[in-house]
């Protein structure tokens, strides 16, 4: 019974994601809109993390087959991509470098920010 009150809890986030995202004309898509309202509600305690984490569990666990539709669309695209592929390597080489600098500076922060409140 909880592996389906689960599946219903991300579904719903889900949904409701994809319901606001047609409300703002798709500018933030509505997988990423329900995941984010699930964090909050997981955060703020509307909703037990025990009543989705072997869902969740599931899907960590399977994560592989959700990148079969994305390897397979590559595939087919596989001509553009060729045609492009040093803009590519470029683009995705300096987004990688200034996503490991921003997660280093919001790491330092936050080590910085616990030592101080320990100090206290």
């Amino acid at each position: 019974m909880n592996m389906i009150k689960g599946i219903f809890i991300i579904l719903l986030f889900y949904f409701v994601g994809q319901l606001i995202s047609y409300l703002i004309s798709g500018f933030v898509p509505g997988s990423i809109i329900g995941m984010l309202l699930l964090f909050l509600c997981l955060h703020l305690k509307f909703i037990r993390s025990d009543n989705v984490s072997t869902v969740a569990d599931a899907f960590t666990k399977n994560m592989a087959v959700f990148f079969i539709p994305a390897g397979v669309g590559l595939m087919g695209s596989f001509g553009l991509l060729s045609k492009f592929w040093y803009s590519i390597l470029i683009v995705c080489s300096v987004s990688t470098a200034l996503v490991i600098i921003v997660v280093a500076l919001i790491q330092q922060y936050m080590e910085n920010h616990r030592t101080n409140h320990k100090k206290r």
